[in-house]
């Protein structure tokens, strides 16, 4: 009997009827003006010269003062408006640290340092190995040297060492591409979750390039991957309040210190997914660098779940049984993260999301409030508000969970998975690392709008959204440079080890 195919003539039509729909209501203004224009228009050619002739007349007999107020409280109000309103902050530019290929770690490298590290607890090096397997992660991401060492040698020396090789790269990096002087920088925020030492990496940096004795210098730890964002979001502010000034960003997660050396599964798991990684940023306000900006920030919203005391726990830097200090996962992460991308997208939606979206959304919540509650609800579209999405590259299921949800196609994820193939988790930076594969593959255009998503311990969700100034050629000092033509790869669900 032959195979009977589906009828998709109704899909198609829901489909158009869809796209009208859409179409309709983001055009409602035009639709709105366009009749009373033309009757303007119509009205004015039905008139006559005397009719003209009137209205000139009578205009000419206004008062000298009113029209002289009226003016002066048309420039008045102009000059408010623009006064009151933000000022612009443009990414100008920004470099990513590629870590030297003597700092690479392989699987079976991974794993035969397991098994010596953990040569009387198998159970926990078959847990590694599974995580490995499941990870996404690639062949060439790499750990700070002091993690080649067996047994790991986490001094604070070594930790420094790695401090100054991340940050210190991807700032010289930064200041040749932008041509950018040390005392030119007004404004210097520096985030790191695990390592905070004394003087803070703030000052490290104000040391190493000489920066001004009135800079002002931040120094953010504790905050987890979501710290990247944190830190434009503080930039933003600063911005505001000093004009025509430049502020330096930098991310990382400094790993030297915090390898975990114990046995307990909950705590090994940030072994198998951290690695090396730093990003530096220049952000600006000033009016001429509008042109060769990149990017102009358009929104940051943040999210905290801290009050729920699982939320709050969820990630937890705490002592095993035997006193060795490592971070905690807990189980309930991926739905925590999920109640706090809800919240996340419930504030940023209306500020993004076109009126489409946003009617339906509303009609499909009072529908469920006022007939039945067990309607389902509806997600918005959030592929009609962007052009590009950049999840932070916490874990495969991270990456999963997320395209599920906000329902994106592989392409759309495309970024953050190769990211975590190639890099791994860089925790605050990896979220540019994944604008750089995008860059890199050519397909950042003028007008397209950037969704930076992020989670970190706390717990939060933070969200960025960029909107390009400029096509972006592919970048000849990208991290990715000796390797994009290969990606994207497939990455299966299981790399048996």
């Amino acid at each position: 009997m032959p195979q009977v195919l589906p009828d998709f003539s109704a899909s198609v039509r829901l489909k158009y009827v869809k796209l009208g729909y859409q179409y309709l209501v983001n055009h409602i203004l035009a639709f709105l003006l366009v009749p009373v224009m033309l009757a303007v228009a119509v009205e004015l050619l039905r008139a006559g010269p005397e009719d003209l002739l009137a209205v000139w007349l009578s205009l000419r007999q206004l008062d000298l003062v009113h029209v002289l107020c009226s003016a002066f409280l048309a420039v008045f109000v102009t000059t408010i408006y623009f006064m009151s309103k933000p000022r612009s902050v443009y990414l100008v530019d920004y470099s990513c640290y590629k870590p030297p290929v003597t700092c690479r770690v392989p699987f079976a490298t991974f794993m035969e340092h397991s098994k010596l590290i953990l040569k009387d607890c198998p159970k926990s090096v078959d847990f590694q190995m599974r995580i490995l397997e499941r990870s996404g992660l690639g062949e060439e991401t790499c750990l700070p040297p002091a993690i080649h060492y067996i047994p790991p040698n986490p001094t604070m020396e070594a930790a420094r060492g790695e401090a100054e090789i991340v940050i210190f790269s991807a700032i010289d990096a930064l200041m040749k591409k932008t041509g950018i002087k040390p005392k030119d920088i007004d404004i210097l925020i520096v985030n790191c979750s695990l390592f905070s030492p004394t003087p803070s990496l703030s000052a490290m940096v104000v040391n190493k390039y000489k920066l001004r004795s009135n800079v002002k210098s931040f120094n953010l730890s504790g905050m987890g991957c979501s710290a990247g964002l944190i830190s434009i979001d503080l930039a933003r502010d600063l911005l505001q309040a000093y004009p025509n000034s430049y502020a330096l960003v930098v991310s990382t997660e400094i790993i030297t210190p915090n390898y975990y050396k114990g046995q307990e599964r909950a705590m090994l798991l940030p072994n198998c997914l951290f690695r090396m990684g730093a990003a530096a940023i220049l952000l600006s306000n000033k009016r001429r660098e509008r042109r060769r900006a990149k990017y102009r920030l358009v929104h940051v919203v943040r999210t905290h779940k801290g009050a729920d005391d699982k939320a709050y726990k969820c990630v937890f830097e705490e002592e095993d049984d035997q006193g060795k200090v490592g971070i905690r996962l807990s189980k309930d992460l991926m739905v925590i993260a999920g109640e706090a991308l809800k919240s996340n997208i419930t504030t940023i939606g209306p500020l993004v999301l076109p009126a489409s979206e946003q009617l339906l959304f509303l009609f499909t919540l009072i529908g469920r409030k006022i007939f039945n509650p067990k309607w389902k609800p509806y997600i918005p579209d959030f592929k009609q508000a962007f052009d590009h999405f950049c999840i932070h590259a916490g874990g495969r299921a991270v990456i999963d969970e997320l395209q599920k949800n906000l329902q994106l196609s592989a392409e759309h994820v495309e970024a953050s998975r190769m990211t975590l193939h190639r890099f791994g988790n860089t925790s605050s930076s990896s979220l540019w690392y994944e604008l750089n594969y995008i860059e890199a593959k050519g397909r950042m255009k003028k007008g397209d709008r950037i969704w930076q998503i992020a989670f970190g311990s706390g717990f939060k969700c933070n969200s960025a959204v960029w909107k390009c100034n400029r096509s972006i050629s592919a970048p000849t000092d990208s991290p990715w440079q000796d390797c994009i033509d290969r990606y994207p790869v497939f990455i299966p669900e299981i790399v048996k080890l």
